[in-house]
């Protein structure tokens, strides 16, 4: 099995940036990396969204299978 070494950062950022130049051209990569991030929720607030949504009943069953029947 062979070892695996990880790049320094420089050259996996100019490595990426090349490979996104050669596949999308100069203008969209620098959109791309341009691109807005989403602002994240802190997590106490997501899961809690989640919970809204969440119907309790379909979860379990699709968690732990069907207790009926």
């Amino acid at each position: 099995m062979k070892a695996e070494r990880y790049m320094d950062e420089d050259t996996l950022i100019r490595k990426s940036i090349k490979v996104l130049i050669d596949t999308l051209g100069p203008v969209k990569t620098i959109r791309f990396l341009n691109l807005p991030r989403k602002k994240r929720i802190e997590s106490v607030k997501r899961h809690r969204e989640w919970q809204k949504m969440l119907d309790k009943d379909k979860f379990f069953n699709e968690v732990f299978g069907s207790t009926e029947g």
